[in-house]
């Protein structure tokens, strides 16, 4: 059974309460609690500033569209550091409360995966980093090796498993050609399919252990994912074309783990039960065929993308009913 195949988060969460965060997180999510985001408490704190916490010998600084790689420690650098440590911090002081410290629990970790980290970090002269191949190899090393001290110094701390998720949210459009230039006059081109294996695989062979890559985005290259040595993949249920059953039904009958985001990301207007989410996720498996046992093996349950946009009533609400319609389906898989 995978670690995956359970209950989690996506990672990020409202507000900015980092200590109040994660006793939620902790607390709700009993198989697989992860290290929140708090993306509201801004520059440094959203998915790529985040980056600047992890990167080795690579800086960041800020720029009008987002963030640039810059030259020597930076303010941006600093405070993503400053955001990391305390968000370490109230993950470990929730779980010692919880009295967890050296148990069997894992907990995830997020990063932004190497090609959506290109593609928002600017160069220099205003370019994307993805348009620069060497560039897009330097950033996408300095990341693997930055997370995978994270993932090490959060075991020590916590004295427990730590599993990896690489948010890929621009893949298809990398993949697509879909992104913009600074000008007409310089368009991006499709990043090729080989290079985003060689760099997903390097990632997850670097931090070692279960990786997932997580992507709310329709359209996802299910075909390169197989070819990967990706553990498992997180999508948004909702969004899920005929391509993607496809691409699930064979990532799932490869022995590895689809993590599907069944809950809704803001709260709906009809109340919404575990029971409810448990049904759409077996749903899905009862398409493709698969016996229900697969819903305990190789199945997880997520929000549908991250919540920070979120209330912070909802955000609780959507974690417990993961959970529990995730508990549901492996107690009883036959019987939803």
């Amino acid at each position: 059974m995978s670690v995956f195949a359970t209950a989690t988060g996506i990672g990020s969460w409202p507000g900015t309460a980092a200590k109040e965060a994660a006793e939620i997180v902790v607390g709700e999510l009993h198989h697989l609690p992860h290290l929140v985001e708090l993306p509201a408490r801004g520059v440094g704190a959203d998915l790529i500033g985040r980056a600047a916490a992890l990167l080795v010998d690579i800086t960041m600084d800020t720029v009008p569209r987002g963030y640039r790689v810059a030259s020597g420690r930076t303010s941006v650098t600093r405070r993503a550091v400053s955001f990391l440590d305390e968000d370490l911090d109230a993950l470990e002081e929730a779980w010692e409360k919880a009295g967890l410290r050296g148990g069997e629990r894992a907990v995830k970790l997020q990063a932004p995966g190497p090609i959506t980290l290109a593609a928002h970090l600017e160069l220099g002269g205003g370019h994307r980093a993805i348009t620069d191949a060497g560039a897009v190899r330097d950033l996408s090393a300095s990341l693997a090796e930055g997370v995978a001290e994270h993932r090490r110094n959060l075991a020590r701390r916590l004295e427990s498993p730590v599993v990896v998720q690489f948010d890929e949210p621009t893949l298809p459009a990398a993949l697509a050609g879909r992104l913009t230039g600074v000008s007409s006059l310089n368009p991006v081109h499709p990043v090729d399919e080989s290079l985003v294996t060689v760099l997903l695989d390097e990632c997850a062979a670097a931090v070692g252990g279960e990786v997932a890559v997580h992507s709310c985005a329709p359209d996802l290259p299910w075909k390169l994912l197989q070819r990967s040595t990706i553990s498992a993949v997180s999508v948004d249920l909702h969004t899920l074309s005929a391509a993607d059953l496809d691409g699930i039904g064979e990532f799932v009958d490869s022995s590895r783990t689809v993590v599907l985001g069944a809950v809704p990301a803001a709260a709906p207007a009809a109340r919404t039960s575990a029971e409810q989410i448990a049904a759409a996720v077996a749903g899905v498996t009862d398409r493709l065929g698969f016996a229900r046992a697969v819903l305990r093996e190789r199945i997880g349950i997520s929000p549908a993308c991250g919540l920070a946009a979120a209330t912070g009533e909802w955000a609780r609400r959507a974690v417990e009913l993961a959970q529990r319609a995730a508990d549901g389906l492996a107690e009883d898989p036959d019987g939803v």
